[in-house]
């Protein structure tokens, strides 16, 4: 085997259709783009959601509401997975990297412990934000609540 001698798998690569070669061919004066309009033009391409002119979806949809652009998402943690955590590893400091070892968040996630649930192992638990009272029920058993 060589070069030379190489080819494609059969049927993979298929013929293009010659289009405005003359009547003959099937595919002249038009070239397969039919009379007039927008699309039998050159340099023509559809907007993305064009519908032909009618109302777009997009438009016929009521908007209501407000997306704040500078909210901030934090991955809520709440205290029973905390101590299942720290029963789990024996660790007595709860770190990110621990959190995200064990899966319960992801690489960028912001991290904010919440209340529910019952902790009674006194540890050191580091996150982005606490709930007032999260950080109440773990400095009650002794632990501490470190915010990042």
């Amino acid at each position: 085997m060589n070069l030379s001698s190489l080819q494609p798998a059969s049927g993979s690569v298929k013929v293009g259709k010659r289009v405005g070669r003359g009547q003959g061919s099937g595919k002249g004066g038009t070239a397969a783009r039919g009379h007039k309009g927008a699309q039998s033009r050159s340099g023509y391409s559809r907007k993305v959601g064009f519908e032909g002119g009618q109302m777009p979806l997009q438009r016929r949809l009521p908007k209501f509401g407000f997306n704040n652009i500078n909210r901030v998402e934090y991955k809520a943690l709440n205290l029973d997975a905390i101590q299942a955590l720290a029963e789990k590893t024996g660790a007595s400091v709860v770190t990110l990297e621990l959190i995200r070892e064990n899966g319960l968040c992801a690489k960028k996630d912001l991290v904010k412990i919440l209340n529910r649930g019952e902790i009674s192992t006194a540890v050191e638990v580091q996150a982005h934000g606490f709930s007032a009272s999260a950080v109440e029920s773990i400095e009650k058993v002794g632990g501490k609540a470190v915010k990042l």
